[in-house]
């Protein structure tokens, strides 16, 4: 059943045949032919790989001719790539012809738990190299986060499943086809009984009506959609609320005052991108002195909206619930949880420690000042009865239709809502599923513990997986069925605003792989082209308009007039009164007087998620925003907690909850809530950091926190006992001090101040000769107060720069090659420290240090004020790097790059050098993308424009806190920002002249920011 795909003229399997000399494309294909009847061919198929030797029984002379077709096009990947589907349309204009170094460009989308993220993908001869958000999409406007930037690695990751496995073992499509055949008519002769499909969330249009299909033509069949991270108890409380399924949207531009309890909002996940621009847009209007941005956060574990906040409280676990009901009782809810005899409405209630005090007190006159202008939000991680009351508080302040707005759930089907991963557990149990088909899940790994669902599955007669690696599901599967990339296949999907984005292909798939959409195509009857599905799903949206809808869908990168629409509700019916025993504010423990064990809070991991980017390489590398580890996880405790276990950042313990335990490495976490413990998700798999791109065959640190997470206690666990092990770890990390000791390195002014309080900084006396620069002269601005730490920046820096992966060994040693890092600081009480982001690239000094330092003047400067390190000129002395007062220069102690796969080099930009080892290498500002605007100017005779030319980390960043230009022009983006008064450089009473520079971040005023 597999679909011929048609060869562009000049593709890589007709390159590769006409590349034999004195043979046609016609006499090489028939020379195969002959040579797959040979009988010895077999033989020396087996003898050269062993893996196909179970399968070749199954193989006939078509399979052999394909599989060598296959190998002959993938022959091509490490020179140009495989070349783009050329039903996909370009971005802005499709070149009339393939044009040798000018890049090509299409609108598409990646998705994260089943969000798109609309990107556009540049591609060089049919080679994507590098994805940016879509500045047309309102979701980002060009903007994305380190997920988006990173799953182009994942398009070429060596260790993505290439081909079918039946038992774990090697086999084909055809083989494949057979057992589907046999499946599709047993379960049309029962109408599927006993059938069962999991997938994760779904948001995809052709997918929806595909499963609906499905279920129309077996009746009996069940869906099942199950996310690791998912909104359930929020969903649930809305439900309950409003008598309907509904989605929650928050306007975080029109919010003056948000207060979050436990609730990472501007931190990982398929919002962060917008929840980060709309909060950054109200940030810049308080900027201009319009209207206020409060951001008051209470939270039992450090996050990078905590670390944003004007105001953040350390706060328990079991502390979120008793304020956020006292909260909502102060607000004029009603609701149930303020006790009789308590405080009257508006004042903080009794059973509160000083700081909760003052703390609800500020939220709750910042709120009531601001009805219609603010919004209360609750974490995920709380239970829907919290969550209602978080609901009813928004609705008493009158946010809703505001700053809180409803829709119908985004991706919601047509049909009936799919049941959970709890049912079909329980109807496995009982003996109730046949036959189980598992799209790109992997619940073996992240189910529940207390669920086991690999113990389940054996007891399903027939059980089929796809995804793209097989993963611990795929390894216990009847079949395993690789699928294709995003980036090389045809879908749909909708962003978390509802817009829908075609999904179309930068490339052909590199490998013998499926869609989600030709396997579901084949279970009812539809086996056909995926573009030709998706283009079927929305000719019935659109009618005689499909054409020119498509196409401007395909250029846009999203579908005009897709976005959720807000919905009108009824203000929900007041709260019962409260049932014997239910917590209140009165008989809850007091703060700090919690028992019986530690709590043990279970968090994604914010580089590798679930574990579904484990082996991508650029997300294990990249630092986590608060403990800056990498390649690994830990457990996090408060510096009281360790204090009290006598345990140290590094030493080895286990947790014991429920029977179960697990084992791993302490990290002293200040700024945490006592007596809690906090896991991160997505570790405790193996994974070769050689196969990846790094240097070193290093499996990652940490812990399958899976092991301990219970169906009744997805987020927390009570009781949990802790047990030094006597072992002591390293824990790989860029930044092993936090502290500002004292200095000022990230500064705060009060809003409308200067950071030298009116009084210029005195010119230091310097034996650097004076320069006379011409414009344009470049430099860059990055603004401190609406920077929130989410690595979009550093991600995108190594996709375009070609920054190589050197993997923990060498991180621990101080050896990280990254260009830009975002520095963590602490500064105050450990138990309860303000928190700063600063991110810090080559400063491009103007008295470069450096440059004197080099004694073959391999670090020079250009007319236009850059800094450069001329490669081929470099011997490695490192002088340089001990003159740069900024720690931004890195040497290649190795050869990083010299043995990577092809797939890998595939991945590399062509406009970036590739380096070797024995030189120093840094930010250049983005040089390539200078030249390139550059030269479009000179060809039409004009200068660079202000924007044109945007730097990797500035195009990523979501709050658009970097801005580079020509500082020489007054009236450019950059110039207007380093003559605001909080600018000021790092480190300037060493006189370096930087041309990056920093605005402070402005401090809290009238118990906000």
């Amino acid at each position: 059943m597999t679909r011929p795909r048609d060869i562009a003229p000049g593709g890589v399997a007709t390159q590769a045949a006409d590349a034999v000399p004195g043979r046609t494309g016609r006499s090489f294909w028939r020379s195969l032919e002959e040579l797959a009847d040979e009988p010895s061919f077999r033989a020396r198929l087996e003898a050269e790989f062993p893996a196909l030797a179970p399968v070749m029984h199954d193989v006939d002379r078509r399979t052999i001719l394909k599989m060598m077709g296959a190998s002959l096009t993938l022959a091509g990947l490490a020179g140009c790539g495989s070349e783009s589907d050329e039903q996909a349309l370009p971005y802005v204009n499709a070149p009339e012809s393939l044009t040798v170094g000018k890049p090509t460009w299409y609108a598409t989308a990646v998705t994260l738990n089943g969000y798109a993220q609309p990107v556009l993908g540049k591609t060089y001869a049919g080679r994507p190299v590098k994805l940016e958000g879509n500045p047309d999409h309102p979701a980002s406007l060009g903007a994305s986060d380190a997920f988006t930037q990173a799953s182009l690695l994942g398009l070429y990751d060596p260790q993505r499943s290439q081909a079918p496995l039946r038992m774990g073992r090697p086999a084909t499509w055809g083989a494949y086809d057979r057992a589907a055949a046999e499946m599709v008519a047993a379960n049309d002769a029962t109408g599927g009984e006993g059938f069962r499909l999991l997938t994760g969330h779904v948001t995809s249009p052709t997918l929806l009506r595909q499963i609906g299909a499905m279920r129309q033509r077996w009746p009996k069949a069940v869906w099942h959609a199950f996310e690791p991270f998912d909104e359930a108890s929020r969903d649930a409380a809305l439900r309950t609320l409003y008598g309907r399924p509904l989605a929650a949207h928050y306007r975080l531009d029109r919010a003056q005052v948000v207060v979050c309890l436990d609730d990472d909002l501007l931190g990982p996940g398929p919002r962060q991108t917008l929840h980060g621009r709309l909060w950054a847009e109200r940030r810049h209007a308080f900027q201009r002195g319009h209207g206020k941005s409060h951001l008051m956060v209470a939270e039992s574990v450090p996050s990078g909206t905590g670390a944003t906040a004007s105001e953040r409280l350390v706060a328990g676990p079991r502390r979120i619930a008793i304020l956020m009901q006292a909260l909502a009782s102060a607000v004029g809810t009603g609701a149930a949880s303020a006790p009789a005899g308590s405080a009257p409405q508006g004042s903080p209630p009794a059973g509160l420690a000083p700081a909760e005090r003052r703390w609800l007190a500020t939220a709750t006159a910042l709120l009531q000042a601001h009805r219609g202008r603010c919004l209360v939000t609750l974490g995920v991680h709380h239970d829907a009865a919290l969550h209602a009351a978080c609901i009813r508080a928004n609705q008493a302040l009158d946010n809703v239709g505001q700053t809180l707005s409803f829709t119908d759930p985004v991706g919601a089907s047509r049909g009936a809502e799919p049941a959970g991963l709890y049912d079909l557990a329980d109807d496995a149990a009982a003996g109730r599923v046949h036959t189980l088909a598992m799209l790109d899940v992997d619940p073996v790994a992240t189910a529940p513990a207390d669920i086991d669902f690999g113990d389940l599955m054996q007891r399903i007669g027939l059980r089929l997986h796809a995804g793209l690696h097989a993963g611990a599901t795929g390894r216990l599967s009847h079949w395993h069925l690789p699928l294709q990339h995003e980036l090389e296949t045809w879908s749909d999907a909708r962003a978390v605003d509802g817009r829908a984005s075609i999904i179309q292909p930068l490339v052909r798939p590199f490998y013998e792989v499926r869609s989600r959409h030709a396997i579901l195509g084949g279970w009812t009857g539809r086996d056909m082209p995926e573009r030709l599905l998706v283009q079927e799903t929305w000719r019935a949206e659109w009618g005689l308009a499909f054409d020119a809808r498509w196409r401007d869908a395909l250029v846009r990168g999203f579908v005009e007039g897709s976005e959720a629409v807000g919905l009108h509700v009824p203000a929900p019916a007041p709260p019962a009164p409260p049932a014997a025993g239910g917590i209140s504010v009165a008989d809850s423990p007091p703060a700090g007087g919690e028992s019986g064990g530690f709590d043990l809070l279970f968090r994604p991991d914010p580089t590798i998620w679930d574990g579904r980017f484990h082996t991508n390489a650029w997300l294990q590398e990249l630092p986590k925003p608060i403990s800056k580890i990498v390649w690994g996880t830990a457990l996090f405790i408060a510096p009281e907690t360790a204090a009290q276990l006598r345990l140290t950042t590094g030493d080895e313990v286990r947790l014991t909850a429920g029977g179960r335990s697990l084992t791993g490495p302490i990290w002293v976490n200040p700024g945490q809530a006592p007596r809690t413990v906090a896991a991160t998700f997505g570790y405790g798999r193996s994974a070769n950091a050689d196969d990846m791109g790094g240097p070193t065959d290093f499996p990652t640190t940490g812990y399958d926190a899976f092991r301990l997470r219970t169906r009744t206690a997805p987020w927390r666990l009570s009781g949990v006992e802790i047990e030094a092990t006597g072992r002591h770890l390293k824990i790989a990390t860029t930044q092993p001090n936090h502290a500002m000791d004292g200095y000022d390195f990230v500064r705060t002014v009060k809003r409308g101040e200067a950071v030298h309080d009116g009084a210029e900084p005195r010119e230091q006396p310097s034996f650097y000769p004076e320069k006379n620069w011409d414009s344009p002269s470049w430099g860059m601005s990055i603004d401190l107060d609406t920077c929130i730490g989410c690595n979009a920046c550093v991600t995108a820096c190594q996709a375009e720069n070609n920054i190589p992966v050197v993997g923990p060994d060498l991180v621990a040693m101080g050896r990280e090659m990254h260009w830009l890092r975002i520095d963590q600081y602490y500064e105050g009480d450990p138990a309860d420290p303000a928190m700063h982001f600063q991110p810090v690239p080559c400063m491009h000094c103007e008295n470069a240090p450096c440059e004197m330092g080099c004694p073959v003047n391999a670090a020079v400067h250009s007319s236009d004020g850059l800094n450069l390190q001329v490669y081929n000129r470099c011997i490695g002395t490192r002088t340089c790097s001990s003159f740069c007062p900024y720690k931004v220069r890195h040497f290649n102690w190795f050869d990083y790059t010299g043995g990577d796969s092809p797939p890998l080099k595939a991945v590399r930009n062509p406009d970036v050098t590739v380096r070797m080892r024995g030189v120093m290498e840094k930010c250049t500002y983005c040089v390539q993308r200078i030249s390139a605007a550059r030269i479009e100017a000179k060809k039409e005779g004009r200068p660079i424009r202000d924007g044109e030319v945007r730097t990797a980390c500035q195009q990523a960043c979501p709050t658009s806190a970097i801005v580079f230009g020509d500082v020489l022009d007054p009236d450019t983006a950059v110039s207007r920002r380093k003559a605001d008064g909080r600018d000021y450089a790092l480190l300037q009473e060493v006189n370096t002249r930087p041309r990056t520079t920093y605005l402070a971040r402005i401090e809290p005023e009238d118990g906000g920011s």
